[in-house]
């Protein structure tokens, strides 16, 4: 059974950072494309960043509203993903999901809270 698990949540001020990380088991997290995503409530869910599996390039992809903020890595020994976050603002609020795709498979994380106060 593959399981997903993020943590490092928290709250931080504006300007500050954390790190998330999402601890794969049951597979092998290099061979999946991953993905963090966030939700606010009263908005869908949208996509933060995402990293191609190795076979698919690695590639990494940003929202815009973080880009040169947020940085999505992957430990493919410890089998975890990470997202470091710097100089959060009070939008980045919200629940912080890690994803895991392959061809039909796809696996969602239970989510990590993250609040930025101003």
């Amino acid at each position: 059974q593959v399981q997903l698990l993020e943590s490092g949540g928290g709250l931080v001020q504006a300007g500050g950072s954390l790190r998330l990380s999402c601890a794969a088991a049951g597979t092998r997290l290099s061979v999946f494309s991953m993905g963090w995503y966030r939700q606010t409530p009263g908005k869908q869910r949208e996509l933060v960043a995402t990293i191609d599996s190795i076979n698919n390039g690695a590639n990494i992809n940003y929202a815009d509203t973080v880009k040169g903020r947020f940085t999505i890595s992957r430990d493919n020994v410890a089998n975890t993903l990470y997202l470091q976050m710097y100089n959060l603002e009070p939008q980045d609020t919200g629940v912080y999901y890690c994803r895991g795709t392959l061809g039909e498979y796809d696996f969602w994380g239970h989510g990590a809270q993250v609040t930025v106060s101003s």
